[in-house]
């Protein structure tokens, strides 16, 4: 079925030339499974959203085949799971595009909108897609807080913030008033690996939405770095 995304102005062309490496990777995707969706992966979402959740990139058997962030792997489970609980979706996840499922008040963008290799960008790769995350972040005037997943999707916020990284040092749970008046909370990223190893448990993931919702209705300050109750 067609894929439609909420900020489609900002989001790349489907045969985006800018990484090779990526734009190799893609082809032997395209050959091998022909099916899938293999292209930049767009943002999904509310696009009135108050709350940015800040990704990785595509994964191979999760959105760089079915062509929406998360759907179809492990991370998707338990974040679905988990926007459902905090009331941030409506429909039921199902692992598919055409599962009815809508977010409310919420909306993810990728840091790198293609599939990497062993889901590892290089810096170039990431500093080559920033401008599609920055823009994006430019249209959701009414976000107020991000979940930044991973230290990569950090790192992607801070700077599209104007902020320096060394001012804002990644750690879960960590929350930090950027620049821009926005507010950034990390999390490890829900993959497969961090929750089997135990790194990062459900309740220490909806302890991370627990505080982007007590952030929700805050004011912004200037910037800093704390760690929520």
């Amino acid at each position: 079925m067609p894929i439609s995304s909420p900020l489609a102005a900002t989001e790349p062309p489907r045969d985006c030339p800018r990484c090779p490496r990526l734009v190799a990777l893609r082809g032997e995707c395209r050959a091998e499974h022909p099916d899938w969706w293999n292209a930049p992966v767009h943002a999904f979402g509310d696009p009135d959203a108050w709350l940015a959740l800040v990704g990785l990139a595509p994964g191979k058997h999760g959105a760089n085949r079915t062509g929406r962030p998360f759907t179809g792997d492990y991370a998707g489970d338990l974040l679905f799971a988990t926007l459902a609980e905090f009331g941030l979706s409506n429909g039921r996840y199902a692992s598919r595009i055409d599962d009815g499922l809508r977010l409310d008040g919420a909306i993810i963008v990728n840091s790198v909108k293609c599939l990497p290799p062993q889901n590892k960008p290089t810096s170039q790769e990431i500093a080559t897609c920033r401008p599609f995350f920055e823009a994006q972040m430019r249209v959701l005037p009414k976000v107020r807080v991000m979940i930044a997943l991973g230290r990569i999707a950090h790192d992607a916020a801070v700077r599209a913030a104007g902020e320096r990284l060394a001012a804002c040092r990644f750690a879960h749970g960590a929350v930090h008033r950027l620049p821009d008046g926005r507010v950034l909370v990390d999390s490890y990223h829900c993959s497969r690996y961090n929750t089997n190893t135990g790194r990062l448990t459900p309740d220490m993931f909806a302890d991370v939405f627990r505080a982007a919702l007590a952030l929700r209705d805050q004011t912004s300050g200037p910037n800093s770095s704390t760690s929520p109750r």
